[in-house]
């Protein structure tokens, strides 16, 4: 009995000590401003908006903005891993202590580059004398369900990265001019070429993920920066990397603006009799249409709020316009059937002949 009472009180003893160690391990979700459900897309939209709003460099007076901006990085390396996210939820953060924990720069650089961002300036600001590698543009192709949705892309990137190598080479040659004397109140100027002695370097391909944000609504050809991508520059600062967005063309919805276009076929039945139906939009959600009286082709239809939504405020979203096609049957009538048309119509001909593209 004393035995069982021992092994009672160990459990016990082990239950309090996981729950004290939970709730004293720091609280990812709660940094991340996500909910315990979120998925791993909330996850990444959060943190690509904190690590701009707390990286170091936009908050100098901050004495902590370098600790806030350590726990995002440790909150997002661990809620954007599956098998790390299980054992944060089941034990806390003492269950990570052991393995490989990435470096935060790491982290951020996926996001925006090798530089970050420039806080309080841009990479026209820099030293011009500095040399540049040339700039990378790469079209990346998106759906409209992703521009409607917002997605994040994972893009493998082989990055040519300088590492030191044996030897000694010459670099920031340049043009200088020097002046000999060739005797009393003479001199010769001549253009000479001068370099510097530096360390000799060599080219490695480094393989780096990138992850790239397609917001919503975000429009055709626009560009994502990622500072420090781009070509190297053996005796200055890497190029930049720009994504520049390509929106595909979808077979059932067309864009202009925030606006979607879409046409729907109907029955000639339909068209006089009325009718309902889904359209099914870019997210998986029903749009039901209801129509109870006569629909004319080429009859228009405007479904506020089912548009995309706006780049500037997702909260605002426009309109999807649908436009009616009436398909008329194949088959020809006999005289009792055009009769009996004639007769519920009651409809006189009407043969009016005008200018139908004036004012085009």
């Amino acid at each position: 009995m004393a035995k069982k009472g021992i092994t009672i009180c160990n459990v016990c003893c082990l239950l309090l000590y996981i729950a004290t160690a939970v709730l004293a391990s720091r609280d990812f979700y709660k940094i991340l401003g996500v909910s315990k459900s979120a998925s791993i897309r909330d996850i990444k939209k959060a943190y690509r908006k904190l690590a701009l709003q707390l990286h170091p460099d936009r908050n100098p007076d901050d004495p902590d903005a370098q600790d806030k901006f350590a726990d995002l990085g440790a909150a997002y390396e661990v809620l954007s891993d599956e098998e790390k996210r299980k054992q944060y939820d089941m034990y806390g953060e003492d269950g990570l202590k052991e393995g490989h924990h990435s470096s935060h720069n790491d982290i951020f650089s996926s996001f925006f580059g090798d530089f970050g961002f420039m806080f309080g300036g841009n990479r026209q600001q820099q030293d011009r004398n500095i040399p540049r590698g040339n700039d990378i543009v790469l079209d990346l192709e998106v759906t409209l369900e992703e521009v409607y949705s917002g997605n994040f892309v994972e893009v493998v990137r082989n990055k040519p990265v300088a590492k030191e190598a044996p030897g000694k080479r010459k670099c920031n040659c340049r043009q200088e001019m020097r002046t000999t004397q060739l005797g009393p109140g003479r001199f010769q100027m001549t253009q000479e070429t001068v370099c510097d002695e530096c360390p000799n370097v060599k080219l490695v391909n480094e393989e780096r993920t990138l992850e790239v944000e397609i917001e919503q609504g975000v429009r055709d050809e626009m560009e994502y920066p990622f500072i420090g991508e781009g070509e190297p520059h053996i005796d200055g600062e890497p190029g930049d990397l720009r994504f520049r967005i390509k929106v595909l063309k979808h077979p059932v919805f067309e864009r202009r603006g925030d606006d979607l276009y879409t046409n729907v076929t109907i029955s000639l039945v339909e068209a006089l009799v009325g009718f309902e139906m889904d359209i099914i939009h870019l997210d998986g959600h029903k749009v039901h249409i209801v129509r109870d009286k006569i629909t004319k082709p080429g009859a228009r239809l405007w479904k506020k709020g089912e548009g995309l939504p706006n780049f500037d405020n997702i909260n605002i979203r426009g309109s999807l316009i649908i436009t009616f096609d009436v398909e008329f049957p194949q088959t020809q009538l006999d005289d009792q059937q055009k009769d009996g048309i004639r007769s519920i119509l009651k409809q006189g001909s009407v043969q009016k002949v005008y200018n139908g593209l004036q004012g085009y």
